[in-house]
């Protein structure tokens, strides 16, 4: 996939190329009542979960069934969007064999984040506005006095989601609603929502031989860990686009978070993200822990993943702040 947030931001896909292109995929342009209603209750349930989940943990536990898969859903979905949805549909940063290519979909699905191209839609609008007017979740939105950036990161973490006007899909995400199968993920996404939600209840009680046993794997493995992927993932957008350190050049305010680099795969090394967003390594300087990296390099290695853009030491030093060198010409080299 060779697709470059840069070559789809340049221009608008005329009327006849937008009329070629397939009709677009769940949820279109416009954000419905319905919808709205629906990602209220997608938020609003997981987190009351969440929030039980601390008092209940503390007083009675959690069996080793329920947070084995709350750990294993976490992942699978959290490597799903980072690896999936982020570094290779929206970044291209690197090309996959076709049977990953459906399984990195599929694995970012059962995120429960949204379907596949309003994703990817949503995040390369992201990049060509970022942290300014046009970016979908920018937390400096209103201002930058101290009350301008609390409402802006309320804004960047869960209030964009039900604005109305969505990105529009085929000027952002045309070589993705050209692809039948990733069309057809992406307008089964309330499918891969039930499987996701389904599969930990349906483990739990086949192991437990118990109704109790199903809904505890419920509880924790579906509503618990959804919440606590959507949360991680939303501080990429509000807290790593508010604080954290910025040893490189970006035209925004992305920065490191250290303490989400577990949680979110890497993700919250989100300076050099901003700095370099084709690369497929976040995490660049010494302890930076980053598994969707690793897992990159594993794919590799197993030549399921190819022509992968991995930052060298001469590509790194030229963006980071202070530098003498040009980007532009580490990027021609």
């Amino acid at each position: 996939m060779n697709t470059s947030p840069a070559a789809i931001d340049d221009a608008r896909p005329s009327t006849a190329d937008s009329q070629a292109l397939p009709s677009a995929t769940l949820g279109g342009d416009k954000k419905r009542s319905v919808e709205q209603l629906a990602l209220l209750l997608f938020i609003v349930v997981p987190f009351v979960a969440l929030v039980a989940a601390v008092p209940l943990a503390w007083g009675r536990g959690v069996s080793p069934l329920d947070l084995g898969l709350l750990v294993t859903m976490y992942f699978i979905g959290c490597h799903g969007i980072t690896i999936g949805f982020h570094r290779y549909f929206t970044h291209g940063s690197f090309k996959a064999k076709r049977p990953l290519r459906i399984a990195l979909a599929v694995a970012g699905s059962l995120a429960v984040e949204g379907p596949l191209v309003r994703w990817v839609a949503d995040h390369r609008k992201h990049h060509r506005f970022s942290d300014a007017e046009g970016d979908p979740h920018s937390p400096w939105r209103f201002g930058e006095s101290l009350p301008a950036l609390m409402k802006g990161l309320w804004w960047a973490h869960i209030g964009w989601m039900f604005d109305q006007e969505q990105t529009p899909q085929q000027k952002y995400a045309p070589d993705l609603i050209k692809d039948p199968a990733l069309r057809g993920v992406s307008r089964h996404f309330m499918t891969f929502t039930a499987v996701s939600l389904l599969f930990p209840p349906l483990v739990g009680g086949l192991v437990t031989m118990s109704w109790w046993g199903a809904a505890t794997a419920f509880f924790w493995g579906s509503l618990v860990r959804v919440a606590l992927l959507h949360h991680v993932t939303w501080s990429i957008n509000s807290i790593c686009h508010a604080v954290g350190k910025r040893p490189f050049k970006s035209r925004d305010r992305s920065g490191n978070v250290w303490w989400l680099a577990i949680l979110s795969c890497g993700e919250s090394w989100h300076n050099l993200h901003h700095a370099d967003p084709t690369s497929a390594r976040h995490g660049v300087m010494r302890g930076q822990v980053d598994s969707s990296a690793r897992l990159i390099r594993w794919f590799e290695k197993l030549g399921w993943a190819y022509d992968v853009r991995w930052p060298d030491s001469a590509r790194i030093e030229s963006r980071r702040i202070g530098s003498r060198r040009d980007p532009e010409r580490a990027d021609a080299a």
